[in-house]
């Protein structure tokens, strides 16, 4: 127990907070940040446009496409700026 009263397995169990469907404005670019690690980008009607691996440092992302290419993102005020992509929950 944390001087909280709170599991410390609790907390190392739950997801991080960047976890989840993050969408353009228009919905054409849906790109959900999976728990284990793994990114999906749908485009339009296209699934899967890009799959790849993520890592997060403070507020900063990186990607790495399954094809090899790199890409970064960062959060701020619970947007993510993704290369030229803003993105919502």
């Amino acid at each position: 127990m944390t001087s909280n009263g709170t599991s410390s397995n609790v907390a190392r169990n739950d997801p991080h907070p960047y976890v989840g469907m993050w969408v353009t404005a228009d919905g054409f670019i849906r790109q959900e940040l999976l728990p284990n690690g793994r990114y999906d980008e749908a485009r339009g009607s296209r699934r899967s446009a890009y799959t790849g691996s993520y890592t997060v440092t403070g507020s900063h992302i990186d990607y790495v496409d399954d094809t090899g290419f790199t890409a970064t993102g960062d959060v701020r005020d619970g947007v993510l700026y993704h290369e030229h992509l803003v993105l919502y929950r």
